[in-house]
């Protein structure tokens, strides 16, 4: 009994240190999708911040994003050095005059009809490298992952 206690606390911590040997992403604080091993990174922008009657709505220039995926639940990695991963937060995007826009209502009777954020998990699977995906699957279209603390957005589509 005693020798099988302690082949099982000499195995325990090998099975919880199994180390990453996936593909890592080329530019640190950059999301990228995750096709099979190939790696495809987001639409890196600025979105301009645009004051309007019932709220403030936040542009990125372009129709769409040229980073895509066909996947509805798309798995994205972070090698984090500045950007955390549990600030980011994703938001569904509207298509208007040739832009992608998110709009935010001022007016607390109709914060009700504003856009929600979409709900991401992480997971660490190395120092500094995260797995960020949705928790639940998305429709087709225009997407972004945004830091909380910034009008810095990485764009994705999809299709």
């Amino acid at each position: 009994m005693r020798t099988a206690v302690l082949l099982l606390a000499a195995i325990a911590p090998l099975s919880a240190q199994q180390k990453y040997t996936g593909p890592r992403p080329e530019k640190p604080d950059l999301p990228y999708l995750l096709h099979a091993t190939k790696l495809l990174p987001t639409d890196a922008a600025e979105a301009k911040e645009e004051k309007r009657k019932e709220g403030t709505a936040f542009i990125t220039a372009g129709p769409a994003a040229k980073a895509r995926t066909p996947l509805a639940e798309p798995i994205f990695l972070l090698e984090s050095k500045t950007i955390m991963p549990d600030k980011l937060t994703m938001y569904k995007l509207e298509v208007k005059n040739g832009a992608r826009e998110v709009f935010f209502f001022d007016n607390p009777k109709k914060r009700k009809d504003s856009t929600k954020p979409i709900r991401i998990s992480a997971k660490k699977l190395d120092t500094g490298l995260y797995r960020i995906e949705p928790t639940e699957p998305l429709v087709n279209g225009e997407y972004v992952l945004t830091p909380s603390d910034s009008n810095t957005v990485f764009g994705f589509t999809i299709y």
